[in-house]
């Protein structure tokens, strides 16, 4: 089937206006030790701090933040916490794609109207920073999206958490926003979410890719792209497709023990110099076949970018109607084969590069092999 694009629905109709993601956060093992790496490799830096130093006695939380990008790492301090269960189970990853909305109360209200399940009650939040109003929904797995209202507060990020002196250990590298944050579910259960997504929050779809796009000789997987009425949001739902092999999907749905967020996109404005830099900083990336730039510019066309230096780095590219853009996907960065990321630069694209699927997951069948997952 053909790469489908529709627009998002006008924010004119939108009875749940978003204004983006607001954060990200992740459960953790250990928020210390992975909040150094996330400054040292990403070079998100330190901004604030929540725990036992705070007054909060049953978890520690880190937040790391560049640009438009902000993640919290979380981690529990006692073994009986919810999160400890939910770490035993999935490993490290995400739990919570926050997003940032005018009205907290209406956005739970609207949504839990139209059959989502309510995880948290809208509650306020204050301190003399001012005040935050959060709720929260459930969405595919054990993955929740809360509702963030912040409008005049002015606290670093949540009352309950302190600022951190500045961060002298992480350095910058490009990082601009969130791109895409990709979800993996389950056999037959990517239209289940879609209808989610479209008819509790108001969503349309953007792109669709089935198994035809999606293959190679062994494995193969559908995708349905969601974006929310400004387009600001873009949520790619991943399901396996019949194949000869263990596709990715289930290798991850087998690990992760459920769906979840596959992996996290962060655009960047120049992605030859933040993956160089990434890769000077030990970060691992899928690499494609040295085949794959011989034709790159016959198959693209004209880009500002030297071949040569793409193919140093393993930068892919593809192109649409709107221009082209560049991405690369690192290697798992759990223990278990599931998170992972990607670097984006789009010049004028709108695709998740469709011209690169094959060549990119024949790489990686080729980790899964190596771990005798494939």
């Amino acid at each position: 089937m053909p790469q489908v694009a529709e627009q998002a629905a006008s924010t004119r109709s939108d009875f749940l206006p978003l204004q983006g993601v607001d954060y990200v956060e992740f459960y953790v093992g250990n928020a210390r030790q992975a909040a150094h790496y996330y400054r040292t490799s990403l070079g998100l830096a330190l901004t604030a701090y929540s725990g036992p130093e705070t007054g909060v006695r049953e978890r520690a939380s880190y937040v790391l933040q560049k640009d438009k990008i902000r993640f919290v790492l979380s981690t529990p301090l006692r073994p009986d916490h919810p999160m400890a269960a939910h770490i035993h189970k999935h490993g490290d990853g995400v739990r919570d794609i926050a997003m940032e909305v005018e009205n907290c109360e209406q956005a739970w209200r609207e949504t839990t109207a139209r059959g989502a399940r309510s995880v948290r009650g809208p509650e306020e939040m204050r301190d003399e920073n001012g005040v935050v109003r959060v709720a929260s929904i459930a969405a595919y797995g054990d993955t929740i999206h809360t509702f963030v209202e912040r409008k005049g507060y002015r606290g670093v990020f949540l009352p309950g958490y302190r600022a951190t002196p500045a961060d002298v250990l992480a350095r910058p590298i490009g990082l601009k926003y969130i791109d895409h944050i990709v979800g993996n579910v389950g056999w037959g259960e990517m239209n289940k979410y879609v209808d989610f997504y479209r008819d509790v929050m108001g969503f349309s779809l953007y792109q669709h890719f089935d198994d035809k796009d999606i293959s190679t000789e062994y494995s193969a997987l559908m995708s349905k792209v969601m974006a929310n009425g400004n387009g600001r949001i873009k949520f790619p739902i991943n399901e396996p497709a019949e194949g000869r092999k263990k596709s990715q999907i289930e290798e991850y749905l087998e690990f992760y023990l459920g769906p979840g967020v596959q992996h996290i996109a962060l655009g960047t404005g120049d992605i030859i110099a933040t993956v160089s830099e990434l890769q000077g900083r030990g970060m691992d990336f899928l690499r494609v076949p040295t085949s794959y730039y011989d034709a790159l510019e016959a198959r693209v066309g004209k880009i500002d970018e030297p071949v040569s230096e793409l193919a140093k780095l393993g930068i892919l590219v593809d192109r649409d109607d709107e221009g082209y853009m560049l991405q690369i996907f690192s290697k798992p960065v759990e223990d278990r084969p599931t998170l992972f990321y990607e670097l984006i630069q789009r010049k004028g694209s709108r695709s998740f590069g469709k011209g690169n699927f094959k060549a990119l997951f024949e790489a990686i069948e080729r980790e899964q092999a190596a771990r005798g997952n494939l």
